[in-house]
Protein backbone atom coordinates (compact mmCIF):
# COMPACT_ATOMS: atom_id res chain seq x y z
CA UNK A 1 0.00 0.00 0.00
CA UNK A 2 1.18 3.16 -1.08
CA UNK A 3 1.63 6.42 1.53
CA UNK A 4 1.11 9.86 1.00
CA UNK A 5 2.24 12.87 3.10
CA UNK A 6 1.23 16.27 2.82
CA UNK A 7 4.41 18.25 1.78
CA UNK A 8 4.67 22.24 3.02
CA UNK A 9 7.44 22.78 0.18
CA UNK A 10 4.70 21.64 -2.31
CA UNK A 11 1.46 22.36 -0.64
CA UNK A 12 -0.11 18.96 -1.38
CA UNK A 13 -0.18 15.19 -0.55
CA UNK A 14 2.79 13.76 -2.42
CA UNK A 15 3.07 9.92 -2.72
CA UNK A 16 6.18 9.08 -0.42
CA UNK A 17 9.37 7.62 -1.71
CA UNK A 18 12.26 7.31 0.30
CA UNK A 19 15.26 8.11 -2.03
CA UNK A 20 17.18 5.04 -1.01
CA UNK A 21 15.01 2.06 -1.22
CA UNK A 22 13.56 0.17 1.94
CA UNK A 23 15.25 3.08 3.73
CA UNK A 24 13.87 5.99 5.74
CA UNK A 25 15.83 9.65 7.23
CA UNK A 26 13.39 11.11 9.11
CA UNK A 27 14.36 14.27 11.66
CA UNK A 28 12.38 15.97 13.98
CA UNK A 29 13.31 19.18 15.77
CA UNK A 30 13.34 18.32 19.61
CA UNK A 31 13.66 20.33 23.00
CA UNK A 32 15.91 22.90 24.31
CA UNK A 33 16.42 21.77 27.65
CA UNK A 34 16.02 24.62 30.17
CA UNK A 35 12.38 23.83 31.65
CA UNK A 36 9.64 21.06 31.21
CA UNK A 37 8.21 20.32 28.42
CA UNK A 38 4.67 21.70 27.68
CA UNK A 39 1.52 19.99 25.95
CA UNK A 40 2.25 21.76 22.99
CA UNK A 41 5.75 20.44 22.60
CA UNK A 42 4.02 16.77 22.65
CA UNK A 43 1.91 17.26 19.87
CA UNK A 44 4.93 16.56 17.51
CA UNK A 45 6.47 13.74 19.13
CA UNK A 46 3.48 12.41 19.62
CA UNK A 47 2.25 12.70 15.80
CA UNK A 48 5.94 11.69 14.60
CA UNK A 49 6.77 8.75 16.84
CA UNK A 50 2.80 7.37 15.06
CA UNK A 51 4.87 8.58 11.93
CA UNK A 52 7.61 6.51 12.97
CA UNK A 53 5.43 3.22 13.50
CA UNK A 54 4.06 3.08 10.50
CA UNK A 55 7.19 3.91 8.46
CA UNK A 56 8.50 0.48 9.89
CA UNK A 57 5.62 -1.09 8.59
CA UNK A 58 6.99 0.03 5.08
CA UNK A 59 10.62 -0.08 5.26
CA UNK A 60 13.38 -2.38 6.26
CA UNK A 61 15.03 0.72 8.07
CA UNK A 62 13.96 3.77 9.15
CA UNK A 63 16.45 6.03 10.81
CA UNK A 64 14.60 8.77 13.26
CA UNK A 65 16.91 11.51 14.53
CA UNK A 66 15.52 14.18 17.41
CA UNK A 67 17.53 16.50 18.73
CA UNK A 68 18.64 18.06 21.92
CA UNK A 69 19.05 21.60 21.57
CA UNK A 70 21.51 21.90 25.44
CA UNK A 71 23.69 25.28 24.44
CA UNK A 72 21.01 28.38 23.93
CA UNK A 73 20.53 31.79 25.48
CA UNK A 74 17.33 30.36 27.76
CA UNK A 75 19.67 27.80 29.25
CA UNK A 76 22.36 30.00 30.10
CA UNK A 77 19.50 32.30 31.74
CA UNK A 78 17.91 29.34 33.61
CA UNK A 79 21.27 28.28 34.91
CA UNK A 80 22.10 32.10 35.89
CA UNK A 81 18.54 32.28 37.52
CA UNK A 82 18.69 29.07 39.74
CA UNK A 83 22.88 29.76 40.40
CA UNK A 84 23.14 26.48 38.69
CA UNK A 85 25.99 24.94 36.28
CA UNK A 86 24.90 24.90 32.64
CA UNK A 87 25.54 20.95 32.31
CA UNK A 88 22.95 20.30 35.83
CA UNK A 89 20.37 22.26 33.80
CA UNK A 90 20.46 20.86 30.72
CA UNK A 91 21.02 17.14 32.33
CA UNK A 92 17.69 17.54 34.25
CA UNK A 93 15.12 18.50 31.96
CA UNK A 94 16.94 16.17 29.90
CA UNK A 95 15.98 13.21 31.67
CA UNK A 96 12.91 14.85 32.40
CA UNK A 97 11.73 15.45 28.76
CA UNK A 98 12.77 11.58 27.92
CA UNK A 99 10.55 10.30 31.31
CA UNK A 100 7.78 12.52 30.18
CA UNK A 101 7.97 11.33 26.43
CA UNK A 102 7.79 8.06 27.50
CA UNK A 103 4.67 8.29 29.28
CA UNK A 104 2.93 9.08 26.24
CA UNK A 105 4.06 6.01 24.57
CA UNK A 106 6.73 7.92 22.36
CA UNK A 107 9.29 4.96 21.23
CA UNK A 108 12.74 6.20 21.79
CA UNK A 109 14.24 7.39 18.05
CA UNK A 110 17.16 6.13 16.50
CA UNK A 111 19.46 9.17 17.41
CA UNK A 112 19.74 11.73 19.52
CA UNK A 113 21.94 14.11 18.35
CA UNK A 114 23.05 17.18 21.01
CA UNK A 115 24.31 20.37 19.97
CA UNK A 116 27.50 20.27 22.58
CA UNK A 117 28.58 17.09 20.58
CA UNK A 118 28.77 18.28 17.30
CA UNK A 119 30.35 22.06 17.39
CA UNK A 120 32.60 21.07 14.70
CA UNK A 121 30.04 20.20 12.24
CA UNK A 122 28.67 23.37 13.04
CA UNK A 123 32.24 25.31 12.90
CA UNK A 124 32.64 23.82 9.35
CA UNK A 125 28.89 24.36 8.03
CA UNK A 126 29.59 28.39 8.91
CA UNK A 127 33.02 28.44 7.18
CA UNK A 128 31.40 26.44 4.31
CA UNK A 129 28.62 29.57 3.93
CA UNK A 130 31.58 32.21 4.55
CA UNK A 131 33.78 30.58 1.65
CA UNK A 132 30.59 30.51 -1.18
CA UNK A 133 29.99 33.66 0.08
CA UNK A 134 26.40 33.63 1.79
CA UNK A 135 27.89 34.54 5.27
CA UNK A 136 29.74 37.20 6.62
CA UNK A 137 31.83 38.05 9.58
CA UNK A 138 30.57 41.50 11.68
CA UNK A 139 31.79 42.58 15.27
CA UNK A 140 32.40 38.92 16.11
CA UNK A 141 29.58 37.72 14.34
CA UNK A 142 29.27 35.26 11.24
CA UNK A 143 25.94 36.14 9.68
CA UNK A 144 23.80 34.43 6.98
CA UNK A 145 23.27 37.05 4.14
CA UNK A 146 19.53 36.03 2.85
CA UNK A 147 19.75 38.16 -0.18
CA UNK A 148 22.66 35.99 -1.56
CA UNK A 149 19.87 32.73 -1.96
CA UNK A 150 17.65 33.85 -4.63
CA UNK A 151 14.59 31.21 -3.69
CA UNK A 152 14.79 32.51 0.25
CA UNK A 153 11.58 31.93 1.25
CA UNK A 154 9.99 29.15 -0.46
CA UNK A 155 8.98 27.17 2.50
CA UNK A 156 6.78 29.86 3.98
CA UNK A 157 5.65 31.30 0.75
CA UNK A 158 6.56 34.67 1.55
CA UNK A 159 8.24 37.40 0.31
CA UNK A 160 11.94 38.08 2.67
CA UNK A 161 9.53 41.54 3.94
CA UNK A 162 6.56 40.03 4.68
CA UNK A 163 8.00 37.12 6.62
CA UNK A 164 9.84 40.00 8.62
CA UNK A 165 6.77 42.08 9.14
CA UNK A 166 5.26 39.29 11.26
CA UNK A 167 8.08 37.36 12.78
CA UNK A 168 10.65 38.80 15.69
CA UNK A 169 13.93 39.73 14.04
CA UNK A 170 16.22 40.64 16.22
CA UNK A 171 17.80 44.71 15.09
CA UNK A 172 21.36 45.01 15.22
CA UNK A 173 24.10 47.54 13.87
CA UNK A 174 26.19 44.00 12.41
CA UNK A 175 23.95 43.11 10.17
CA UNK A 176 24.15 43.91 6.69
CA UNK A 177 20.22 43.44 6.32
CA UNK A 178 17.51 43.06 8.75
CA UNK A 179 16.78 39.53 7.82
CA UNK A 180 20.36 38.32 8.07
CA UNK A 181 20.51 35.91 11.34
CA UNK A 182 23.40 34.32 13.18
CA UNK A 183 25.31 31.76 12.40
CA UNK A 184 27.91 31.44 15.15
CA UNK A 185 27.95 34.11 17.89
CA UNK A 186 30.78 35.69 20.26
CA UNK A 187 30.44 33.93 23.86
CA UNK A 188 31.40 35.70 26.96
CA UNK A 189 34.00 34.22 29.24
CA UNK A 190 31.57 33.38 31.87
CA UNK A 191 28.87 31.21 29.69
CA UNK A 192 29.77 28.39 27.20
CA UNK A 193 31.97 28.32 24.44
CA UNK A 194 34.23 27.32 21.81
CA UNK A 195 37.12 28.08 20.13
CA UNK A 196 36.59 29.06 16.34
CA UNK A 197 38.11 31.01 13.38
CA UNK A 198 36.24 33.58 14.54
CA UNK A 199 37.19 34.11 18.50
CA UNK A 200 35.41 32.02 21.43
CA UNK A 201 31.53 31.81 20.55
CA UNK A 202 28.53 29.48 20.27
CA UNK A 203 26.65 28.52 17.41
CA UNK A 204 23.12 30.11 16.28
CA UNK A 205 19.86 27.95 17.13
CA UNK A 206 19.35 27.62 13.20
CA UNK A 207 22.46 26.58 12.36
CA UNK A 208 22.39 23.62 15.19
CA UNK A 209 19.65 21.31 13.16
CA UNK A 210 21.25 21.66 9.60
CA UNK A 211 24.92 20.64 10.68
CA UNK A 212 23.84 17.67 12.81
CA UNK A 213 20.95 16.60 10.25
CA UNK A 214 24.40 16.58 7.78
CA UNK A 215 26.47 14.97 10.39
CA UNK A 216 24.03 11.93 11.47
CA UNK A 217 21.61 11.73 8.19
CA UNK A 218 23.32 12.88 5.14
CA UNK A 219 23.21 16.01 2.81
CA UNK A 220 19.84 15.04 1.73
CA UNK A 221 17.14 13.30 4.16
CA UNK A 222 13.68 12.14 3.79
CA UNK A 223 11.04 13.89 5.94
CA UNK A 224 11.87 16.39 8.54
CA UNK A 225 8.68 17.70 11.29
CA UNK A 226 8.38 20.27 13.33
CA UNK A 227 5.21 22.60 14.62
CA UNK A 228 4.14 24.97 12.34
CA UNK A 229 5.80 27.38 14.38
CA UNK A 230 9.35 26.70 12.73
CA UNK A 231 8.47 26.89 9.55
CA UNK A 232 10.05 30.50 9.44
CA UNK A 233 12.23 31.42 10.97
CA UNK A 234 13.67 28.00 11.86
CA UNK A 235 13.05 25.84 8.91
CA UNK A 236 13.20 28.37 6.07
CA UNK A 237 16.75 29.63 7.87
CA UNK A 238 17.74 25.82 7.79
CA UNK A 239 17.30 25.35 4.44
CA UNK A 240 19.57 28.38 3.15
CA UNK A 241 22.27 26.86 4.92
CA UNK A 242 22.17 23.82 3.98
CA UNK A 243 21.48 24.12 0.19
CA UNK A 244 23.93 27.23 -0.03
CA UNK A 245 26.62 25.52 2.31
CA UNK A 246 26.02 21.87 0.09
CA UNK A 247 23.57 22.13 -2.49
CA UNK A 248 21.09 19.70 -3.02
CA UNK A 249 17.49 18.88 -1.96
CA UNK A 250 18.20 19.49 1.79
CA UNK A 251 14.47 17.64 2.73
CA UNK A 252 12.51 16.09 0.34
CA UNK A 253 9.10 15.90 2.46
CA UNK A 254 8.47 18.56 4.62
CA UNK A 255 6.14 17.69 7.91
CA UNK A 256 4.35 20.73 10.39
CA UNK A 257 1.50 20.14 12.68
CA UNK A 258 -0.94 22.70 13.54
CA UNK A 259 -0.88 24.70 16.53
CA UNK A 260 -2.29 23.57 19.82
CA UNK A 261 -4.93 25.71 22.17
CA UNK A 262 -5.31 25.64 25.64
CA UNK A 263 -9.30 26.49 26.66
CA UNK A 264 -9.62 28.04 22.95
CA UNK A 265 -6.78 30.32 23.68
CA UNK A 266 -3.20 30.42 22.42
CA UNK A 267 -1.27 28.89 25.55
CA UNK A 268 1.28 31.49 27.07
CA UNK A 269 2.83 31.65 30.21
CA UNK A 270 1.38 35.73 30.55
CA UNK A 271 -2.49 33.84 30.49
CA UNK A 272 -1.61 31.45 33.37
CA UNK A 273 -2.83 28.24 30.69
CA UNK A 274 0.86 26.72 30.44
CA UNK A 275 0.58 23.59 31.09
CA UNK A 276 3.34 20.77 30.96
CA UNK A 277 3.22 17.34 30.33
CA UNK A 278 4.68 17.02 34.20
CA UNK A 279 1.86 18.53 35.74
CA UNK A 280 -1.07 16.82 33.73
CA UNK A 281 0.69 13.29 34.40
CA UNK A 282 -0.52 14.24 37.56
CA UNK A 283 -4.35 13.62 36.79
CA UNK A 284 -4.38 11.55 33.54
CA UNK A 285 -2.37 9.17 32.42
CA UNK A 286 -0.16 9.50 29.52
CA UNK A 287 -1.85 6.99 27.11
CA UNK A 288 -5.24 9.57 27.56
CA UNK A 289 -2.89 12.32 26.56
CA UNK A 290 -1.79 10.86 23.68
CA UNK A 291 -5.25 9.98 22.67
CA UNK A 292 -5.95 13.32 23.47
CA UNK A 293 -3.26 14.54 20.54
CA UNK A 294 -4.56 11.90 18.08
CA UNK A 295 -7.47 12.71 18.20
CA UNK A 296 -7.65 15.30 15.66
CA UNK A 297 -5.73 15.56 12.01
CA UNK A 298 -2.23 16.77 12.79
CA UNK A 299 -2.75 19.44 10.63
CA UNK A 300 -5.56 21.13 12.00
CA UNK A 301 -5.79 23.23 15.27
CA UNK A 302 -6.49 20.93 18.53
CA UNK A 303 -8.55 22.86 21.44
CA UNK A 304 -6.92 20.85 24.08
CA UNK A 305 -9.56 21.38 27.46
CA UNK A 306 -10.53 19.14 30.43
CA UNK A 307 -13.54 18.29 28.26
CA UNK A 308 -10.92 16.43 25.19
CA UNK A 309 -9.34 14.68 28.24
CA UNK A 310 -12.42 13.66 30.19
CA UNK A 311 -13.58 12.28 26.51
CA UNK A 312 -10.24 10.53 25.90
CA UNK A 313 -10.55 8.59 29.17
CA UNK A 314 -13.53 7.46 28.32
CA UNK A 315 -13.11 6.30 25.58
CA UNK A 316 -10.21 4.34 26.24
CA UNK A 317 -12.13 2.68 28.93
CA UNK A 318 -14.78 1.70 26.65
CA UNK A 319 -12.19 0.23 23.95
CA UNK A 320 -10.40 -1.36 27.30
CA UNK A 321 -13.69 -3.02 28.50
CA UNK A 322 -14.18 -3.86 25.50
CA UNK A 323 -10.80 -5.81 24.99
CA UNK A 324 -11.27 -6.98 29.07
CA UNK A 325 -14.36 -8.88 27.17
CA UNK A 326 -11.61 -11.16 25.04
CA UNK A 327 -8.72 -11.04 27.85
CA UNK A 328 -8.54 -14.73 27.84
CA UNK A 329 -8.35 -15.75 24.12
CA UNK A 330 -4.55 -16.27 23.54
CA UNK A 331 -3.60 -14.81 19.87
CA UNK A 332 -0.80 -15.77 17.85
CA UNK A 333 -1.68 -14.51 14.12
CA UNK A 334 -0.38 -11.46 11.69
CA UNK A 335 -2.95 -8.81 10.37
CA UNK A 336 -2.71 -8.34 6.84
CA UNK A 337 -2.51 -4.66 7.21
CA UNK A 338 -3.08 -3.72 3.84
CA UNK A 339 -6.84 -4.59 3.98
CA UNK A 340 -7.44 -3.11 7.18
CA UNK A 341 -9.51 0.45 6.88
CA UNK A 342 -7.05 1.70 9.81
CA UNK A 343 -4.10 1.22 7.98
CA UNK A 344 -5.33 3.03 4.70
CA UNK A 345 -6.47 6.06 6.81
CA UNK A 346 -2.74 5.83 8.57
CA UNK A 347 -1.75 5.39 5.45
CA UNK A 348 -3.31 8.54 3.95
CA UNK A 349 -1.29 11.44 5.24
CA UNK A 350 -1.52 10.50 9.02
CA UNK A 351 -5.34 10.43 9.34
CA UNK A 352 -5.54 9.45 12.93
CA UNK A 353 -9.04 10.27 13.52
CA UNK A 354 -10.60 8.02 10.83
CA UNK A 355 -8.44 5.35 12.16
CA UNK A 356 -9.43 5.81 15.69
CA UNK A 357 -13.13 5.72 14.08
CA UNK A 358 -12.24 2.76 12.50
CA UNK A 359 -11.33 1.14 16.22
CA UNK A 360 -14.49 2.10 17.06
CA UNK A 361 -15.75 -0.11 14.62
CA UNK A 362 -14.07 -2.90 15.08
CA UNK A 363 -14.67 -3.20 19.05
CA UNK A 364 -18.48 -3.11 18.17
CA UNK A 365 -17.86 -5.93 15.60
CA UNK A 366 -16.50 -7.84 18.24
CA UNK A 367 -19.78 -6.83 21.25
CA UNK A 368 -21.25 -8.90 18.85
CA UNK A 369 -19.30 -11.64 17.27
CA UNK A 370 -19.32 -14.99 17.78
CA UNK A 371 -16.59 -17.03 19.25
CA UNK A 372 -14.60 -18.04 16.44
CA UNK A 373 -14.63 -14.78 15.46
CA UNK A 374 -13.25 -12.95 18.52
CA UNK A 375 -9.74 -14.01 17.80
CA UNK A 376 -9.55 -12.04 14.48
CA UNK A 377 -10.96 -9.13 15.77
CA UNK A 378 -8.96 -8.22 18.87
CA UNK A 379 -6.13 -8.89 16.94
CA UNK A 380 -6.98 -6.20 14.19
CA UNK A 381 -8.16 -4.08 17.01
CA UNK A 382 -4.46 -4.25 19.12
CA UNK A 383 -2.96 -4.01 15.45
CA UNK A 384 -4.39 -0.62 15.39
CA UNK A 385 -3.89 -0.12 18.87
CA UNK A 386 -0.27 -0.52 18.05
CA UNK A 387 0.43 1.85 15.33
CA UNK A 388 -1.21 4.51 17.05
CA UNK A 389 0.39 3.84 20.59
CA UNK A 390 -2.27 3.12 22.32
CA UNK A 391 -4.24 -0.14 23.78
CA UNK A 392 -1.01 -1.58 24.37
CA UNK A 393 -2.04 -2.54 28.65
CA UNK A 394 -3.57 -5.11 30.27
CA UNK A 395 -7.28 -4.36 30.15
CA UNK A 396 -7.52 -4.82 34.07
CA UNK A 397 -4.87 -3.03 34.43
CA UNK A 398 -5.96 -0.37 32.85
CA UNK A 399 -9.77 -0.48 33.99
CA UNK A 400 -8.13 -1.04 37.70
CA UNK A 401 -5.53 1.09 37.64
CA UNK A 402 -5.79 4.44 40.16
CA UNK A 403 -4.54 7.17 38.01
CA UNK A 404 -4.82 10.20 40.31
CA UNK A 405 -2.82 10.25 43.62
CA UNK A 406 -5.94 10.51 45.29
CA UNK A 407 -7.84 7.51 44.03
CA UNK A 408 -9.25 5.14 46.44
CA UNK A 409 -6.62 1.98 45.97
CA UNK A 410 -7.12 -1.44 44.77
CA UNK A 411 -6.81 -3.03 48.04
CA UNK A 412 -9.60 -1.24 49.62
CA UNK A 413 -12.08 -1.74 46.70
CA UNK A 414 -11.19 -5.52 46.74
CA UNK A 415 -12.13 -5.24 51.23
CA UNK A 416 -15.30 -3.72 50.29
CA UNK A 417 -16.28 -5.72 47.24
CA UNK A 418 -16.18 -8.95 49.91
CA UNK A 419 -17.97 -6.61 52.48
CA UNK A 420 -20.52 -6.42 49.70
CA UNK A 421 -20.76 -10.00 48.86
CA UNK A 422 -20.68 -10.97 52.82
CA UNK A 423 -23.36 -8.44 53.22
CA UNK A 424 -25.36 -10.02 50.59
CA UNK A 425 -25.13 -13.79 51.41
CA UNK A 426 -26.34 -12.54 55.21
CA UNK A 427 -28.86 -10.71 52.88
CA UNK A 428 -28.40 -7.55 54.61
CA UNK A 429 -28.99 -5.85 50.83
CA UNK A 430 -29.37 -2.00 52.37
CA UNK A 431 -25.83 -2.59 53.32
CA UNK A 432 -24.89 -4.24 49.86
CA UNK A 433 -26.43 -0.86 48.40
CA UNK A 434 -24.49 1.42 50.25
CA UNK A 435 -21.16 -0.47 49.05
CA UNK A 436 -22.05 -0.01 45.67
CA UNK A 437 -23.03 3.45 46.17
CA UNK A 438 -19.79 4.35 48.44
CA UNK A 439 -17.49 2.93 45.68
CA UNK A 440 -20.09 4.66 43.27
CA UNK A 441 -19.18 7.88 44.49
CA UNK A 442 -15.21 7.45 44.87
CA UNK A 443 -15.54 6.65 41.20
CA UNK A 444 -15.37 2.90 41.06
CA UNK A 445 -18.10 0.89 38.77
CA UNK A 446 -19.54 -2.43 40.06
CA UNK A 447 -20.28 -5.30 37.20
CA UNK A 448 -22.02 -8.19 38.25
CA UNK A 449 -22.13 -11.51 36.46
CA UNK A 450 -22.18 -15.34 37.53
CA UNK A 451 -18.41 -15.07 37.12
CA UNK A 452 -18.21 -12.70 40.24
CA UNK A 453 -18.03 -9.01 40.30
CA UNK A 454 -15.70 -7.01 38.48
CA UNK A 455 -14.95 -3.34 38.90
CA UNK A 456 -13.61 -0.64 36.81
CA UNK A 457 -12.41 3.04 37.50
CA UNK A 458 -15.52 5.17 35.95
Amino acid sequence: MSLKLYNTMSGEKELFKPLVPDTVTMYVCGPTVYNLAHIGNARPVVVFDTLFRLLQTHYGKVVYARNITDVDDKIIAAAKEGDRSIESVTAEYTAKYREDMAALNALQPTLEPHATHNIDAMIALTQALIDKGHAYESQGHVLFAVDSMEDYGKLSGRSLDDMLAGARVEVADYKRHPGDFVLWKPADAADPGWDSPWGRGRPGWHLECSAMIRAHLGETIDIHGGGRDLIFPHHENEIAQSRCAHGGDYVRYWMHNAYLDIDGEKMSKSLGNFRTVRDLLQSYRGEVLRFALLSAHYRSPLNFSAELLDQAQATLDSLYSTLREVEDIELDMDVPLADEAFYQALNDDLNTPVAIAEIHALAKQLHKAADADKPALKARMLAAGNLLGILGQGPQQWLQDAGADDAISAEEIEVLIQARADAKAGKDFARADEIRAELQARGVVLEDSREGTKWKRA
